[in-house]
């Protein structure tokens, strides 16, 4: 009796970690950043380091492709599949932040912020070791999302020609490569968040969100 209740402590936790969406609880500040996503087209949640705003960043991600949204959920929802980006700075720190938080790291695929049974593809990218291209998803209306990883460092002209449902940077995007990944998400108004620590001072970025008010943004 005591093997099989270990064995079925064992299946439990397990599913516990390759569903870590269903048992996200976000801390007030996550939750107002994710219900601002209902009224709001621009979001930023700043932060320090190690509070938790890439994983806020990551979990909406998680459900807009999936279509699995919590009992708590007040922010924007698609009823259909989509298509968007996770963008980080570059390809190492896209690797290292943005991707192990949707899959988790290279071998542990599918204990990160996608369930692990709705993970479809993982395709891989060229030219940086373990970086993905893009990972394929299952929605719950039975069709396949798709979110695309991104990098500064390839340039504005790599956020050209897409249309987006939604996009998340993740560390501060220029300004240029900003304005060129809201201009993705024009035709479906979709939602465009940034997850960041301020380290570069009062930059274009910045200003837009602190000083430029505007009923589409919420900081």
């Amino acid at each position: 009796a005591e093997a099989a209740l270990t064995r079925l402590e064992a299946i439990k936790a397990q599913r516990t970690v390759e569903n870590a969406l269903a048992h996200y609880v976000p801390y007030p500040r996550q939750k107002q950043f994710h219900n601002a996503g209902a009224t709001h087209r621009e979001r930023l949640l700043i932060a320090a380091n190690q509070s938790g705003k890439s994983l806020a960043g990551g979990m909406e991600c998680a459900m807009h492709a999936t279509g699995r949204y919590p009992d708590w959920w007040r922010g924007r929802r698609f009823d259909k599949p989509t298509i968007g980006w996770g963008a980080g700075t570059t390809n190492e720190t896209t690797r290292d932040t943005v991707q192990r938080i949707l899959v988790s790291r290279p071998g542990q695929q599918g204990t990160g912020a996608i369930p692990k049974d709705a993970i479809l593809e993982l395709v891989s990218a060229r030219g940086t070791p373990d970086l993905l291209d893009s990972i394929k998803v299952r929605h719950v209306s039975g069709g396949v999302s798709v979110i695309g990883l991104k990098s500064y460092q390839r340039g504005r002209e790599s956020f050209q020609g897409e249309t987006l449902d939604y996009l998340w940077f993740d560390e501060e995007p220029p300004a240029d490569i900003f304005t060129e990944g809201l201009t993705r998400t024009n035709v479906n108004q979709g939602p465009v968040w940034v997850t960041f620590t301020p380290l570069l001072g009062m930059s274009e970025t910045v200003r837009r969100f602190l000083l430029e008010t505007s009923p589409d943004r919420d900081v």
